[in-house]
Parts: C-alpha cells; sequence; structure tokens
C-alpha cells in the first residue's frame, strides 16, 4: 500500500484527490494539510511514502515545504500539483527535491501515472513541463558543440574516437551517459563536471527518456547494443 499525505490550502481540491484515491486499492491518503508547517509535522509522525502538494500556500509553500524536508532528512517522494506552468516555479520545484510536477487540469489518468511513477523511484513530468526542461538543459549546453552523429569519449579527455549517438544526445547527456555507466552515483558525476546535483539528475531523466530506458543495466545494455560506448 501506497501512503499518501495531501497538501493544499483548498479543502475541495484535497477532496477531490482523496475521491479518485478511493478507488484505488494500492493507494491510501493518510493525512491532510493546509500549509507546510502542518505537513511537516503530519509526515514527521506518519512518514508516508508520498505527498501530493500545492506550491502557493499560507504560512509555507509547497517549494519551502519539499527543501524543508529534505533538510530534516526525510524520504517522502513529493509531487507538485500547480496550476503554474511557469519556467521559475519548475525549475525551483526541481531544485528543491520534488519527484514530480503535474497541472491541476491534468486528467485522472495522467495522474494515476504520475503516482505510479514516482512510487516506483522514478521522476515524472507531464508534457508541458517536459518541455520547459528541455529548453532549459539546452540553455545550459549553449556552450558545447554537438555532433547529432557521433560525440567524443569524455571518459578519457585526450581521446579522439567517436561514437555513435543515434538518440541526439547533447554533448552533456553523452558525458552523463559515460559516467553513469561506469558506476559513478549522480553526486560524484555532479562533482566531475561541476555542476548541481539536481542539475545532473534532470540531465539523466532526459538522457534516460531519450534512450527508453529505466535504470543503469538497460542504459548500459542499450549504449553498448547501438555502439554508444566501446
Amino acid at each position: 500500500m501506497i501512503r499518501i499525505i495531501l497538501v493544499d490550502d483548498h479543502f475541495m481540491v484535497r477532496d477531490g484527490i482523496r475521491a479518485i484515491l478511493e478507488d484505488e486499492d494500492r493507494y491510501e491518503v493518510v493525512g491532510e494539510a493546509s500549509n507546510g508547517v502542518e505537513a511537516i509535522e503530519l509526515v514527521q509522525s506518519l512518514q508516508p511514502d508520498i505527498i501530493i502538494c500545492d506550491i502557493r500556500m499560507p504560512v509555507m509553500s509547497g517549494i519551502e515545504l519539499v527543501q524543508k524536508l529534505a533538510d530534516l532528512g526525510l524520504t517522502s517522494k513529493a509531487i507538485m500539483l500547480s496550476m503554474h506552468d511557469s519556467d521559475e516555479y519548475i525549475l525551483q520545484s526541481i531544485n528543491a527535491g520534488a519527484e514530480g510536477y503535474l497541472l491541476k487540469d491534468a486528467g485522472k489518468e495522467e495522474f494515476l501515472k504520475a503516482l505510479s511513477v514516482v512510487s516506483k523511484g522514478e521522476k515524472y513530468f507531464s508534457g508541458d513541463v517536459s518541455s520547459i526542461l528541455v529548453k532549459q538543459i539546452r540553455s545550459e549546453d549553449h556552450q558545447y558543440t554537438d555532433d547529432s552523429n557521433s560525440y567524443e569519449n569524455t571518459q578519457d579527455k585526450n581521446a579522439t574516437k567517436t561514437f555513435k549517438n543515434p538518440f541526439d544526445l547533447t554533448k552533456r547527456e553523452s558525458q552523463i551517459l559515460q559516467l553513469a555507466i561506469s558506476g559513478m552515483t549522480n553526486k560524484d558525476i555532479a562533482a566531475s563536471l561541476n555542476i548541481s546535483k539536481r542539475t545532473t539528475e534532470v540531465h539523466r531523466f532526459n538522457l534516460m527518456k531519450k534512450m527508453g530506458v529505466k535504470n543503469v543495466l538497460e542504459l548500459s545494455n542499450k549504449a553498448r547494443e547501438h555502439k554508444m560506448i566501446p
């Protein structure tokens, strides 16, 4: 059973989400809060698997809540549910540690899909949100020159051998591909490339999405299948 806490200052929103989840056997709403401060107390006492959290709330916002939970070492995964699709809100949520971001006009099917994906330890962003992430990543990567057919072996700065790039990876994604397959964690990769851990996670999420894989083993197998690595 996946245990969930709802955090939203509008009762009708919480009531609507609860009604959806009551029809699903694998989910249980164990608590509700109307702001971030209330939510922290609930998360500490109930230790839910997932919190579904609004962004704009009185007393403490959803973004502040997610950051505070991370600071306290609490491991509940957060899905942001908001009517705002601004770049600022989305990127702040991801940087705070949110595992998912859904717009409030999402349908029931997408809502349940997001819950399923996040409950498995993966990240979920709606289509509109993903496009904003892609735009942000392209902006970060503008200093790199990409070749759509090949890229340099990034494990060896002196290497000149190139490998196939059938998934149109950016240079940064290509770097992360090789480092991830070598066994490095996101934290290690971030330190190696001098970028933040959250930026690493977003690049890795998009890399795995492009290649259609769910874990490092599948990533490694597909990369070798397509001769993307030696």
